[in-house]
């Protein structure tokens, strides 16, 4: 079993600030050897990335709180808790993963109301909160939880398929995003995030339109080399 020093809020705000980070999409991994592969990816994961779908809200089923607390039990790294369920039980996803370990619990702008309800759930039970944006929602959809998150993510391609490409209009929402993040005078406090069509040549690409962090699927999990590809991701820089 592993012990964290830092879990919660204070796991989210000691994450880096003055680089790329590299977030893992546990979708990718091989989920009949989940350990060995936490074991490979933990020495280069800055957090833990677990989608959760209830197969309304998306097209398919995705993770359930009892793998997250098997995985907790795994890592010392923060878990990223990706909510895609339907506004009337991602209050009770919210706290059932809060208990199953995860750290930060991020919910959909399409939630509205029991969204942001969610939000002070997780901050009640002393987990961090964000909020994620469909592709085909308005950014301006992330305005009323820029007060209480630490974390925005927009979606890049559709929910919940993977193997998609970038969509054109990802690194416009992103600037859009940040533009929103500063007049709320909250963009130094929130990580910015491109989650979906993560490939080698499009990482840069987000990195420049302001990623401060991309959710890796295959990019990392089928790399041989991953102390070269993340040596690689943290050089990146935001365009001047």
């Amino acid at each position: 079993m592993t012990t964290k020093s830092l879990s919660g809020r204070a796991a989210i705000a000691a994450l880096p600030r003055n680089r790329l980070l590299g977030e893992f999409s546990l979708w990718s991994a091989d989920l009949a050897n989940m350990e060995r592969d936490l074991n490979r990816i933990d020495p280069f994961v800055d957090l833990h990335h677990i989608d959760v779908a209830d197969a309304r809200f998306t097209p398919g089923f995705l993770f359930f709180p009892d793998l997250v607390a098997r995985i907790a039990k795994l890592t010392a790294r923060p878990i990223h808790v990706h909510l895609m369920v339907e506004a009337e039980i991602v209050e009770e996803q919210t706290r059932q993963f809060i208990e199953a370990g995860a750290d930060l619990v991020s919910v959909h702008a399409e939630n509205a109301e029991a969204g942001l309800r969610a939000v002070r759930l997780a901050h009640e039970l002393g987990a961090e909160a964000g909020v994620v944006l469909r592709l085909e929602t308005p950014v301006a959809a992330i305005t009323p939880f820029l007060p209480e998150v630490a974390f925005v993510t927009l979606l890049g391609t559709s929910i919940g398929v993977k193997g998609q490409s970038l969509s054109e209009q990802a690194c416009p929402r992103l600037i859009e995003a940040r533009a929103l993040m500063r007049k709320a005078g909250r963009e130094a406090d929130i990580i910015l995030a491109a989650d979906g069509g993560i490939r080698h040549e499009t990482v840069p690409r987000l990195r420049a339109a302001g990623a401060e962090t991309v959710v890796l699927g295959s990019l990392a999990f089928g790399d041989p080399d991953l102390a070269q590809r993340m040596a690689w991701l943290h050089g990146l820089k935001v365009a001047a």
